[in-house]
């Protein structure tokens, strides 16, 4: 579940002036907010006191109208900026499609704490972001949790009445249900105490020098966005990569997903010496090819 530091995080660095523009939150104007010229990203604020926050983003425009536009997601403690990320974006502009992406509450450039983080809040902060910073179709590529999210809030659009929104999934590493079945199951005995006891479980991490955080209020929330247990609904192609090599997603977690996925066009490509990441050139390859055939 794509990881980077978990606690605050370092302040930003230094970005040229800022000009004041109206920003919008859930879609109605609220005040001024920050945009930063020269690639600085905007923001947009989700939520209601004391809940608001200031979401970091980043928005492509399309070349030409028509054409499905592409949302990326990223993985748990990774952010807007990653290899993967960065590498779509100069994708989908090499193909001139739109393309946003942002980070999650208590990552990267947004404001917040990780450990106040859960799925219900990052999964509101998706919706919100998709409705107000998107036109048309999208094409909602997500890594590891971001996997996991692209389907829940398929769901909610769907629940929605708003299914068009959706052209099509592409799922790396899709981390389903990963609060429950991947951390809390493979959980030790005093890991399970810690997090009910003291709030909270730090454990080393592979990725970054910090130690990954599992809160309380993460695995509790979780168990309101469960997945696995009945069939999954998408309303669109779906496709799945994944790597053999996974040590954080097993591939035998991608093939559960699979055999969920119910009534709606879904592929699994098995990257036989693929990690996690998924993000040397030819992994990426494989990515830019579905979003080929998905346009």
């Amino acid at each position: 579940m794509t990881r980077r530091a978990c606690s605050a995080k370092p302040a930003p660095p230094r970005a040229p002036r800022p000009e004041f523009l109206k920003a919008r939150s859930a879609g109605r104007i609220i005040g001024s907010e920050l945009k930063v010229s020269n690639g600085q990203p905007q923001v947009f604020v989700v939520g209601e006191s004391p809940n608001q926050r200031r979401i970091a983003f980043r928005r492509r425009a399309p070349v030409r109208t028509g054409s499905p536009g592409v949302v990326w997601l990223s993985g748990y403690r990774s952010d807007m900026d990653s290899t993967k990320a960065t590498a779509l974006d100069a994708e989908a502009g090499r193909r001139g499609l739109g393309l946003l992406r942002f980070d999650y509450s208590g990552h990267g450039r947004s404001e917040g704490r990780l450990e106040d983080g859960t799925i219900s809040r990052w999964l509101e902060e998706v919706l919100a972001l998709v409705r107000a910073e998107t036109e048309g179709p999208q094409i909602v590529v997500g890594s590891s949790m971001g996997g996991y999210l692209a389907l829940l809030a398929g769901r909610a659009l769907d629940e929605a009445g708003e299914t068009a929104r959706i052209k099509g999934l592409i799922l790396i590493a899709p981390a389903v249900d990963f609060t429950e079945a991947l951390i809390w199951a493979k959980a030790p005995d005093e890991a399970r105490r810690a997090i009910m006891e003291k709030g909270e479980w730090r454990r080393p991490s592979a990725y970054s020098s910090e130690p990954d955080c599992f809160t309380r209020a993460l695995i509790e929330d979780g168990r309101k966005h469960l997945l696995l247990g009945g069939m999954i609904r998408t309303r669109a192609p779906t496709v799945v990569l994944q790597g053999m090599r996974d040590e954080d997603v097993p591939f035998s977690h991608a093939l559960a997903l699979m055999q969920r996925l119910g009534g709606d066009p879904a592929t699994l490509t098995l990257i036989k010496d693929g990690d996690h990441r998924l993000s040397r050139p030819q992994d990426l390859q494989l990515l830019f090819d579905a979003l080929g055939r998905m346009t």
